[in-house]
This record gives C-alpha cells, structure tokens and sequence, in this order.
C-alpha cells in the first residue's frame, strides 16, 4: 500500500470528518439514528473535543486529537500495526455545509479535504471523504 493510500487512513473525519477520526461515548448531543448522516452543526457535537479512532490497513487505531479550537493533532501514538507509522501533523478542522473539512500542514501537501459522516451504532462513524476514500472510525474521550 502506497503512502497516500496509508494517509489517506490515517487523516480521515471525518473521523472523520468526520473526519476523521478515541473515544468512549456512546450518548450524542444530537438525536441522529444509527446509519443517517450527520449534518451541519451536528458534526461538531461528534468530534469537537474529542479523539476520533481510524482503522487503519494492517490492523490498529490511529488516534486524531480533534480539539475544541478548530485544531486537530495527529501526534498521537496509534495503536496496534499502526504504531510502526509514527504520525506527526497537525492542522485546522472546520464544518462547511453537511461536511467536515480538515486541512494538515504538512500530510497531503497541505490539501484541503471534506468528509459526509455517517452515524453507527455505538461509538463509530463512516466517513467519505470528497475524494471517494472511505473508512470507518470509533469516537472516543
């Protein structure tokens, strides 16, 4: 798997935005069914303050910081296979329209990039991002 690709996991919403996507929570500031999307504002509700989990290829977690300011850290350690990729980034998220956009300094040459979450049970999320990469991420403290 190329390194894009890898990234391409690793910075989803997204949790991820949903990005992207380290949380517990399984109770929402919003009342959205388990499989409908989350949209507007309801996006912050998700990940705002929050750590958002992304599965990544070869098994393991890595963990996004997504803090209540606008800024999301990808400094965390990953968990499981992931931990070998040795993350380190950090830029801005934001809610425009039904996405959540998130744009790194230096992973994917500064793109800017949009993902439509989708609600799971539990603490998971889909995330699409607008470049048809997709994935899954858990919600967590």
């Amino acid at each position: 798997m190329n390194v894009d690709r890898m990234l391409a996991y690793l910075s989803a919403a997204a949790f991820a935005a949903p990005m992207i996507f380290a949380q517990t929570v399984t109770v929402y500031a919003t009342n959205i069914a388990a499989g409908e999307p989350v949209k507007g504002e309801a996006i912050k509700s998700y990940v705002a303050g929050k750590r958002i989990y992304l599965s990544v290829p070869l098994g393991g977690e890595m963990p996004l910081h997504y803090k209540e300011e606008g800024v999301v850290d990808g400094s965390g350690e990953a968990i499981g296979l992931g931990k070998f990729l040795v993350p380190n980034d950090q830029g801005r998220w934001w809610v425009k329209d039904d996405s959540l956009c998130q744009q790194w300094q230096s992973w994917y040459g500064g793109k800017v990039f949009c993902f439509k979450l989708e609600s799971l049970p539990g603490d998971k999320l889909v995330w699409r991002r607008d470049d048809g990469e997709e994935g899954i991420a858990r919600i967590g403290e």
